[in-house]
């Protein structure tokens, strides 16, 4: 489906982000990006998705790739169905108009995101949560089975990080592919089926989210402890993992 073979990216000679990465998405599979601030996420999720072209290394896509970005700014009174109609503009071409499929398409990507109700509203007048639910919409609009996301959720209060991620792990279970970055562990945790761990330019880990989302990693990736913790809900043990601000 994506595949990243041996990929690096600088902006000068000497200035590597990150090298060595290679990784295969596979159908149905949910792989998450963890690192600091400045470690290279975002790019390196741009270069998966043929928006930067790597140094060194080579991306290949067997389909089209669906890319959600961090933030949005919109100079426009789009409505929430415009949004997702831009989606299509790889089906559409260059000066056409769109058609009925067209129209179909992005009526249903909103649907499948639960906010066909909001398809006229202003995408400026909603939520945050409903913001990104409309940006997941564009990308399913284009039809891809490929969906990378940068950050999806980033700024969301609790209940609509809960939104996204469920939408997120649905999408999976329905065939879809996801390539993401996350600042939460425990989004992670949630989520993926195999994580990329970002310790350095020349360090960066993949392998089973079991494996690698350990206290003594996660602890030494961001350079504050965290402790996993584990409960009980509805009758079965779960873990999760959380930061310990306190002093020791």
């Amino acid at each position: 489906m994506l595949e990243l073979t041996d990929i690096g990216f600088a902006y000068s000679a000497h200035n590597w982000l990150f090298r060595h990465v290679s990784l295969c998405l596979n159908a149905s599979e949910i792989i998450a990006i963890l690192g600091p601030n400045g470690r290279g996420k975002s790019t390196l999720l741009r270069c998966a998705a043929g928006l930067l072209i790597p140094r060194e290394g080579s991306v290949r896509q067997a389909n089209s790739i669906g890319y959600v970005p961090q933030s949005n700014q919109v100079s426009f009174a789009y409505s929430a169905f415009e949004m997702v109609l831009m989606g299509r503009a790889r089906q559409i071409g260059l000066f056409a108009a769109p058609r009925q499929r067209d129209y179909d398409s992005a009526q249903q990507a909103l649907e499948r995101v639960g906010l066909a109700h909001l398809a006229e509203r202003p995408f400026f007048h909603l939520s945050g949560g409903e913001q990104q639910l409309v940006l997941i919409a564009r990308a399913l609009a284009s039809e891809s089975k490929v969906l990378i996301l940068d950050e999806p959720a980033a700024a969301l209060d609790l209940h609509n990080q809960k939104r996204v991620l469920r939408l997120l792990r649905a999408l999976a279970h329905q065939g879809l592919s996801i390539l993401l970055t996350t600042h939460h562990p425990q989004h992670a945790q949630f989520l993926a089926n195999r994580v990329l761990l970002m310790y350095g330019s020349e360090d960066c880990r993949i392998g089973l989210a079991d494996a690698l989302l350990t206290e003594a990693n996660l602890s030494a990736l961001y350079g504050v402890r965290l402790r996993i913790l584990t409960f009980e809900e509805g009758g079965t043990m779960r873990q999760t993992l959380a930061p310990m601000y306190a002093d020791d």
